[in-house]
This record gives structure tokens, C-alpha cells and sequence, in this order.
């Protein structure tokens, strides 16, 4: 009885969060009636503790990552859930700064180095409060523990750069976790792309880290060393979506060994353990017993084990336990600080990502030398005029078109973002601020020195006005499309599909802007209404018609009146809408802009329920 209450004292002095799982099933909906339902997990039962690891090891496709996703509550809206998912003996969620995930797939600014990544997350995860001083000597600190160290000034390294390997970019997300010296830690493959003298001082840092803050840590392992296996307190072995063990790791052996499945001597348990429970090569077994007939035996006899008898008991005593909530985490950065980072570290990556806007700058400068060498010195003459029309069409629709090209990068930092909002580090209103202020002068550059060059080769109005008008309205324009092939990343993160479905939406809007088909003449139903009024590039091509045709005067032409006005042509042959100036044009299209982003934020927030279920579609059909 002392030994119970001394035990239980001290866990009532803890302070880490006591994690819990009772009868936790989680199947997929399907939309293919042959398969209705896709069971993930059957039953599965455990707990964590604060100060040990739990390894979480089965075959691939055994429901690791799943049982992960269901602790951390990261299911997808298609996927159902049963069972009881308690902390410290409650139903409760984690607060910011308690709980870390490390999912599997890395998302890593591919242009940062190792110590401005964690410079920057620093400054995003942890409190205002906190000096940078010290939030950099954290990173620094966390830098070293994972072995980083001689490659803090290394960039993470994408297409056309080495940078880190993948072990080392492995490390660096665990470092991004360790940050805020979470209570529940959570980490999926933590070792993949490590090697076995790597993996071991990894999981040995983080046992460390894990003992020193009384972490509670769940860790899926793919197949780690012999060293790293004796690191683990508890060890959770699935298959099949079915829990063949969960105890203390040291007492696996003795289970498999009790129902005729012993190690070999000098063999790896944990490779021995997989081995066995594998049901992938069925068809190879060579008159050994089936791997599915192995996981159905093992799995009824774990449940009818006293090991499993002591795991229910466990969990009884943790839920009795009156810890009440978990600790409070910490305040996160402040939302102008927020911006201020995510801007600061945004510019950085649109300088050093060539293909982000310096390409496209290059290629601007080449097509604004174009359209200045064709239509050189236009004048104002009569013949004139057709020219200046067609000048005016492609600019607003071929040059902001061209805009699609950043839709790699705009992909890359969309998984960056959605990656670093699952784990909380700052809001979706944040992110599109600060993206709008990084890219602004970006942008402008590249609206201002095409122009400059064909505005000055062409002969346009020479009215400084009019240049501003002109410049203003392609940066308006590209302001918009910037945003429209942001909202595909976030709705279509594959690159050839996003591609096209950008320039298939431009191609509709420019159809219905006015020139192809003369507004008069478009068919009332959807070319007029909406998609007349929606397209942006009505706005852009009429309020640049206007800012070039009105009060110009054109010469006498076919015993004609002696001038032809610029209003008539506006008026009569372009059918522009005269009620109102070219600046209102502008202000619409401005206006626009801010509509483009509010919608932007909108589907960020719906795309993670819509997605996983087109997902689910897609797959069933194929």
C-alpha cells in the first residue's frame, strides 16, 4: 500500500500530460461500394507517460502514422473514430506550446539555412515575452543536441542546390518540435534517412530531452537498431490495423517466445518482431505459417494475456488520478510580430529562389523590349488605332497571364504554411498579410520596368498621368493573379493540374473582357452575366482604353470628318462603359484584390475537410 500511494503522490506531482487510448478504432469512408468502409485500427489500447518514450513499430501500412494522427486529433473529415482519447483522465485539448507533431512529410523553406529555419520558428513559436537573445540561444542549444552544428550556415538545399541530406533535414524538423520544450511529443519516423549511428544519438537526445522535461513522447519507428530499441520504454507492435502488443519493451520477447514465435539468438528483436508480423509476402511463405494467421494468433493471445490485463489496469489508475488540466503552454508570438517574421523570412526566399520572381523579371524585360520593337512609334496617325488596341489586350491579358509561372514556389510555401498552421504557429490571416507585403515590391519591379521600357518605345500619351496609369493597373492585375494561383496551390497542390486550371480560368476571364467578343454581343446568359462583370480584366482593359483613347485626336480618313474623337471610338467601336473615369476602373480593380485574398483565406480555412475527400474520390474511381 506505501508503494501504491508513494506511486501515485508522484504522479500527482507530475506535470506532463498522461495520454491514454481505450478501444480506439478509426476506418475511412470510401466512395467505391465495393469497399465501403476501410477499417484502419481495431481496438487499439495504450498509454504514455511523462518522462518515457512509446514506440510505435509495425509493417508499412499497419496504421503507425493513423494511430498518431488520432492522438493529436489530425484526422481527415472523411475518416471515423471510436474509443477514448484521454489526457490526465479528461477529455481536454493540448494548448499551444504543449503539444508538438513531427509529421513524416518535411515541409522546409528549401532557401534558408539550418540556423535562419530556426531563428525564424523561434521567433514564431515562442512568447513575446521571451528576449530574441534568448530564443536564439535556445535554437542554438537545440542545434547542437541534435548534431547540426557544423551546418548551421547550410541551406536545406532544392532543385539546383545540394544543401542538407535527408537525415540531416530530418533532424532539423525534430528541432523545430523540441523548440517550445513540448509536454507531448509526437513524432513519425524521427529516424528515417538516418543512419544507425545517427538514429541512436538522435533518439538518445531525445530520451535525454525527454527525461530533463518530463516529456510524454510517441515516437512510430520504421525498424531501428538494437541500440536504439533498448532506448524505448513501452512498445506498441501493430499489423493489420490490430494491436499485437503493448507493454514494456523488455517483456515482448517473453510474449513472442510464449506463443511459439522466439527471437534467434544475436538477432535484432525489433527486426525479429517485424518479420513475423508481416503480411505482405504472404504468397513467399514457403510452408511457413502466413503472416495474417501469425497476427490473428498473436493478436487474441495478447488479449487474453495478463500484459494486456496490466495495460487496462494502468490506464484504470491513470484516469482515477485527479491532475485536472494539462499545463497551460505558453503565448505565442504577437500577430504583428507574426507578420513581421513571416515577411522578413518570405522576402528572403523570393531573393534566393531565382525561379520566383527574378525569372520571371528577366522574361518581362524581354516581352516589354517586344512589344516596344513591334509596335515602335506607333504616332497617331488613324492606322494607329487597331495597333494601340491590340497592344492594350496584351497586356492585360498575355503579360498578367505570365504571372501563372510562379505557381512552383507559390506550391512549396502553401506546404510550408499548412504545415507550420497544423502545428500552430500563427493564423491563416498572418500568412496573407504577410505574403502580400513580401511580394508587393517584388511585383512592382515587375510592373514598373516593362513598362518603363515599352511605354517610352511605343509612343504611348506622353503624360506622366498615363504612365502611372498604365503601370498602376498592370501591378493591380498582377496582384491578382498572384493571389488566383495561390488559391490553386491551396486547392490543387499538384503542379501540372494547378497550371492548367489557372490559365483556364484567365482563358475564360479574357474571352468574356470585352475585345474578343465586343460587350454588346456576348450572350447574356453566364458570358455576360456573371463572368463580364467577374473577369478583372474587364476592368483592366477598359480603364487602359480610356486612359489611351481619351482626348486623343486621329486625322481625317475617307473624306470622314476632319477628326475622329478618341471618345467616339471608345463609345461606338470599343463599347467602353464612359459613366464612369478610368481611376474608378482602377479602384475596382484594387478592390479586387482585396476580395481575391478574403477568398484566399476562406478556402485555406474549408480546404482541409475538402480536400481528403476529393482525395478519397480520385483514388476510388482509379
Amino acid at each position: 500500500m506505501e508503494m501504491v500511494d508513494s506511486k501515485s503522490l508522484a504522479m500527482k506531482r507530475s506535470s506532463g500530460a498522461y495520454l491514454t487510448w481505450n478501444e480506439l478504432r478509426v476506418s475511412a469512408s470510401s466512395y467505391n461500394e465495393k469497399d465501403a468502409c476501410n477499417t484502419i485500427l481495431c481496438g487499439a489500447t495504450g498509454y504514455a507517460k511523462p518522462g518515457e518514450i512509446v514506440a510505435i513499430m509495425g509493417p508499412s501500412g499497419c496504421g503507425k502514422s493513423t494511430l498518431l494522427d488520432s492522438l493529436a486529433g489530425r484526422l481527415a473529415s472523411n475518416v471515423r473514430n471510436t474509443g477514448r482519447i484521454l489526457i490526465n483522465g479528461s477529455k481536454q485539448r493540448l494548448t499551444y506550446g504543449t503539444m508538438a507533431y513531427m509529421a513524416q512529410e518535411k515541409a522546409l523553406t528549401w532557401t534558408l539555412t539550418v540556423k535562419e529555419t530556426l531563428y525564424y520558428s523561434a521567433e514564431l513559436q515562442l512568447p513575446k515575452s521571451m528576449p530574441r537573445s534568448q530564443k536564439r540561444e535556445r535554437a542554438d542549444k537545440i542545434i547542437r543536441d541534435m548534431g547540426l552544428q557544423d551546418s548551421m550556415n547550410t541551406r536545406i538545399g532544392g532543385w539546383g542546390i545540394k544543401g542538407l541530406s535527408g537525415g540531416q533535414k530530418q533532424r532539423l524538423s525534430v528541432c523545430i518540435g523540441l523548440l517550445t520544450h513540448p509536454k507531448l511529443l509526437l513524432l513519425d519516423e524521427p529516424t528515417s534517412g538516418l543512419d544507425s549511428a545517427a538514429s541512436y544519438y538522435v533518439m538518445n537526445q531525445i530520451v535525454k530531452l525527454t527525461r530533463q522535461y518530463e516529456m510524454t513522447v510517441l515516437a512510430a519507428i520504421h525498424q531501428p537498431g538494437s541500440q536504439v530499441f533498448g532506448l524505448f520504454n513501452n512498445l506498441c507492435l501493430l499489423s493489420l490495423g490490430k494491436t499485437i502488443y503493448f507493454g514494456p519493451t523488455f517483456k515482448a520477447n517473453q510474449f513472442f517466445a510464449a506463443n511459439d514465435f522466439p527471437c534467434p539468438d544475436l538477432q535484432n528483436p525489433a527486426d525479429h518482431f517485424l518479420i513475423t508480423i508481416n503480411t505482405d509476402f504472404d504468397d513467399h511463405a514457403n510452408g511457413h505459417l502466413a503472416g495474417k494467421k501469425v497476427v490473428d494468433v498473436l493478436s487474441e493471445s495478447y488479449k487474453s494475456s495478463e500484459i494486456y490485463m496490466d495495460v487496462k489496469s494502468e490506464i484504470a489508475a491513470i484516469c482515477e488520478q485527479e491532475r485536472g488540466m494539462a499545463e497551460k503552454g505558453h503565448l505565442k508570438a504577437s500577430f504583428i510580430t507574426q507578420c513581421r517574421v513571416l515577411a522578413k523570412r518570405s522576402c528572403i526566399n523570393m531573393y534566393r529562389d531565382i525561379g520566383y520572381y527574378w525569372l520571371r523579371l528577366g522574361i518581362y524585360i524581354a516581352l516589354g523590349f517586344s512589344v516596344g520593337t513591334i509596335y515602335y512609334d506607333l504616332g497617331y496617325g488613324f492606322n494607329s488605332l487597331n495597333a494601340r488596341i491590340s497592344m492594350l489586350v496584351f497586356v492585360t491579358s498575355f503579360l498578367t497571364i505570365l504571372s501563372i509561372g510562379g505557381f512552383p514556389s507559390f506550391m512549396e510555401e502553401m506546404k510550408v504554411f499548412q504545415w507550420e498552421r497544423l502545428n500552430g504557429h500563427y493564423g491563416v490571416g498572418s500568412f496573407v498579410i504577410s505574403h502580400l507585403i513580401s511580394s508587393t515590391p517584388y511585383l512592382f519591379a515587375i510592373s514598373l520596368v516593362p513598362s518603363v521600357i515599352a511605354y517610352s518605345l511605343i509612343g504611348l500619351q506622353r503624360e506622366c498621368e498615363h504612365f502611372i496609369y498604365f503601370a498602376s493597373m498592370l501591378f493591380a492585375s498582377m496582384l491578382i493573379v498572384e493571389c488566383l494561383m495561390m488559391i490553386m496551390a491551396t486547392i490543387v497542390p499538384n503542379l501540372l493540374m494547378g497550371i492548367i486550371l489557372g490559365a483556364g480560368i484567365q482563358g475564360v476571364m479574357i474571352l468574356s473582357a470585352g475585345f474578343f467578343r465586343l460587350p454588346h454581343d456576348l450572350a447574356q446568359v453566364f458570358w455576360k452575366y456573371p463572368m463580364h462583370y467577374v473577369s478583372f480584366h474587364k476592368y483592366a482593359l477598359q480603364g487602359l482604353y480610356k486612359n489611351e483613347f481619351h482626348g486623343l485626336k486621329f486625322p481625317e480618313y475617307l473624306g470622314g470628318p476632319p477628326t475622329l474623337d478618341g471618345d467616339m471610338i471608345l463609345k461606338g467601336v470599343l463599347q467602353v462603359e464612359m459613366g464612369y473615369s478610368k481611376w474608378v476602373d482602377l479602384r475596382i480593380v484594387f478592390g479586387m484584390v482585396f476580395v481575391y485574398r478574403m477568398i484566399l483565406v476562406c478556402i485555406i480555412k474549408t480546404t482541409e475537410w475538402v480536400k481528403p475527400i476529393v482525395r478519397t474520390f480520385l483514388l476510388s474511381i482509379n
